[in-house]
């Protein structure tokens, strides 16, 4: 696994809507989904509460992939993970997720949650070999993003469901809900 994971900067921004409008494309087929929302653009989030991290297969080389982690309401949620398609399956992806865990973490989080498919390969089955497991949403915070989704009707390309992971391994393991 090779790969840099740094904090995006601002060279970076332009570059995050096109990466995440291209792998998109890959669950946009997947789901069979006439119509698909465009990405926010890299400056949209940007300005939002919490960190962009993007990953590049060397320093000093445009990024391939980025991590958009939201911090509101006390809470460290991963918003966003992007890898253009053709950096695939070379555990980029991974490399991401851990670096906005181990970030969380410096912030002051214990824990990180996340809103995805159930069913596809890439979503919810990747994430659990990340170490997530399926919670329910008990704060306001999460209601709202269920509610969200309700409205954008992501439901209807499949089941969506939250997952949480401790941020520091050194955390006792979450439980799975029930």
């Amino acid at each position: 696994m090779t790969g840099v994971v740094r904090l995006a900067e601002p060279r970076d921004l332009a570059l995050l809507e096109a990466i995440e409008n291209t792998a998109d494309s890959l669950l946009v087929d997947h789901v069979h989904a006439s119509a698909w929302d465009p990405a926010p653009t890299g400056e949209a989030r940007a300005s939002s509460p919490g960190f962009v991290l993007v990953v590049s297969q060397s320093t000093g080389e445009e990024a391939v992939g980025f991590v958009h982690v939201l911090e509101v309401d006390g809470h460290a949620h991963l918003e966003q993970l992007s890898v253009l398609p053709g950096q695939a399956r070379r555990g980029l992806g991974r490399m991401l997720v851990e670096a906005a865990k181990n970030t969380a973490n410096e912030h002051g989080y214990d824990r990180i949650t996340l809103r995805t498919y159930a069913d596809v390969p890439w979503n919810a089955p990747f994430y659990l070999k990340c170490g997530f497991v399926e919670s329910e949403p008990q704060t306001e915070f999460h209601r709202r993003l269920v509610e969200a989704e309700r409205d954008l009707g992501l439901e209807k390309y499949g089941r969506r469901i939250q997952m949480t992971a401790a941020t520091n391994p050194d955390i006792a393991k979450i439980r799975p809900c029930p």
